[in-house]
Formats: C-alpha cells, structure tokens, sequence
C-alpha cells in the first residue's frame, strides 16, 4: 500500500512538472516576428519566384500554372470601358494625390524656404535653397492635362513578338520605365514615341558610373526619347540627390534640345502610396509600373497598359519569358509585391477603368 502511495505521488509531481513546462513554453515563446512585406501578403508561390529565378518555375510547373491559369480565367478578353467605374475611380485618386499639380516638384508648390522630406527616408529632410528651386520647372508640366488616351508601357517579356508598337505610338501621351532601349528592332513591340520616361537612379550608377564621368553617353542615349521628361525620384532616398542633380546638370551643360529632366514630388509618392494601401495594396514599396499607371488615370481620359505581365510564362502560349523584353535581369521581388500589383490592375481592367493588354496586338 505504501508503495502504491509513493508511486501515485511520482506520477503526480511529473504531471505538474510537466504542465508547468508546458506552459512557461506557450507563454515566453518568440514572437512571430512580421516583415513589412508579409503584411497582407499572399504566401511566396513560385508566380512571385518566375520573374527572379526561372529554375525554380522549372522544379514547380503544376503550381505555376495553376496560378496562371487562375489569372487568366479572370482576365476579361471583351474589354468595355465603364465610365462610371472610371469617374469614381479617377475622383478617388485625384483627391488623395492631385498628380496634375502635385506629382513633379515645381517652383509653385515648392517654393524657396520649405521643407521637402524624402518619402522613403523620413528622417531626411531638404531646405529648398534659392538654388535649388531655380532647377524647379515653374509650372507643371501636365497643364495640358487630360489628354484623350495614355500607353503606360512596362518592360516585361509580354512584349516580345507582341507587336504592340503601332498601337502604343498612336495614343496621345506614352509613359515609360526605367530608360528602355527602344531601337535594334525593338520598335515594332514596343514602339519608339515618348513623353515621360522615369529613371531609376540605380541603371545611372550602373550603366553611367553615377554620371561622374560618363556624362555625354547619357545624354547622347536620352536623344532617344525626343522631347520627353526624364522623370527621377530625387527625394526618395537620400543617395538618389546627387546623381538625380547631376543627371539635370548633364542635360543642361550638353545643350541638347531633347529630353528635360524633372524631379517626382515625394508628397505625391507618400500620397500615392497611401492610397494604394487604402485600396489593399501593401507593399514595401510600389514599383514604378504602378506609379506610372495611377499617374496616367489622373491624366489621360483612357488609360492602355502595355508590358505589366510579370510573370516568366506566356499566360497563352505558356513559352517561357525573359524578365524584360530587352534583356532576362531578374527583378526586384523583395521591395515590391509584383503579384499583387498584378491583380491589383488587373481588378481594375475587369471594372472597365483600365485597359491591360497581355495578349498580341492587332494593328
């Protein structure tokens, strides 16, 4: 009996040991720690991994079609545009971002004295000088605004053998992406007319040397775009200032009659980027591509997207893709959430506000 007793008390002592391990395990275990580009995220699904790494679509086909497959059957073919949908929309953006005053710093609503803070580097904040706002256009330069139709035009593999160029060249403003060779035949899928192309101050460190010495190159490639505002996000991050003034002052000191640099209003990129959050886009950063789209909704009366597949499989043909249709660079998935721009206008296209085309084009 004793024994019995002094077993049954064992066995209780390990059961409270044990619960109490339990608990303090549930109770001071890690938090799950959430990076900024989780939040509201879809899992990373070897879509996103298409763009920056082909191999791995290779070792997971079945997944990447379905995926494919799933956008597709929600792409609308029998585009119509809904002018309500468009109105509502377009009175949504303009009233959180007024891109048609606000998107390019000017000496109107920056003048000499204020205060301009980097919308990606808050802490950074840039007294504008009697210099600086003298580099300042003095008005916007989209007073014209709104022109009948736009062609934002990305740089995905979509256009290889699309020939699109016919189509994006007829509409009456073409925006495009990150300085994009647009001669050596690719002319006929991409077209050749230009009026706003951005630059990303990372192709001018790279192919331009940050514009320390190889300033003429530059200049001489831009010829390429006629008349066209080179568009640069100099008060994004602090490291962009510098080769975005220089690239100015490039333009300037060649006397070239061509392209003229101007410089986005990072207020208009905060704005922006907040009302994409609104609508259920979070990321951290938006891409140019959707920068140039929501900038072409306040400006143009219909809005065309050339180019915004960023996927490496044809969604028809199911051909594989480069990444760009000039070159198979991988893209940038850790700072945008490329996927979920996709759908995000791709919601847009099957609400008539926009027109995404991902197919050939038939001139």
């Amino acid at each position: 009996m004793k024994g019995f007793i002094l077993r049954l008390l064992s066995i209780l002592i390990f059961a409270c040991f044990g619960s109490v391990l339990l608990w303090h395990y549930f109770t001071h275990r890690d938090p799950v720690v959430i990076r900024p580009n989780d939040v509201n995220q879809k899992p990373v699904n070897s879509i996103d991994v298409a763009a920056s790494d082909p191999l791995k679509v290779q070792q997971q086909p079945a997944k990447r079609n379905d995926i494919v497959d799933r956008l597709i059957a929600s792409y609308s073919t029998s585009w119509k545009k809904h002018e309500q949908n468009l109105q509502s929309y377009r009175s949504l953006l303009s009233n959180k971002c007024n891109a048609i005053s606000a998107a390019v710093v000017t000496q109107h609503n920056s003048p000499t004295g204020t205060n301009i803070t980097f919308d990606a580097d808050r802490k950074k904040i840039l007294e504008v000088t009697p210099a600086l706002y003298n580099l300042f256009p003095k008005e916007t330069p989209f007073k014209n605004a709104p022109w009948d139709t736009c062609a934002v035009v990305g740089n995905g593999g979509i256009l290889t053998n699309s020939n699109c160029g016919k189509q994006i060249d007829s509409a009456s403003y073409v925006i495009r992406c990150n300085l994009p060779p647009l001669k050596n035949g690719h002319e006929k899928d991409a077209g050749s007319k230009s009026n706003i192309v951005t630059a990303n101050p990372s192709i001018l460190n790279q192919k331009y040397g940050a514009l320390n010495d190889r300033r003429r190159l530059f200049v001489e490639d831009v010829q390429l775009y006629g008349n066209a505002l080179i568009l640069l996000p100099a008060f994004s991050y602090r490291q962009n200032t510098a080769v975005s003034l220089r690239a100015l002052y490039s333009l300037e000191d060649f006397g070239y009659d061509g392209p003229q640099a101007v410089f986005f209003n990072p207020a208009y990129l905060r704005n922006l980027a907040e009302f994409w959050r609104r609508q259920g886009l979070r990321s951290m950063r938006l891409s140019t591509g959707i920068m140039m789209a929501s900038l072409a909704l306040e400006l143009c009366k219909n809005v065309h997207l050339y180019g915004f597949w960023p996927f490496s499989v044809h969604p028809y043909t199911s051909k594989r893709l480069t990444n760009h249709y000039y070159d198979n660079k991988p893209a940038n998935n850790i700072v945008h959430a490329m996927s979920a721009e996709f759908e995000a206008l791709l919601n847009l296209h099957n609400k008539g506000v926009i027109h995404l085309h991902i197919g050939e084009c038939t001139n």
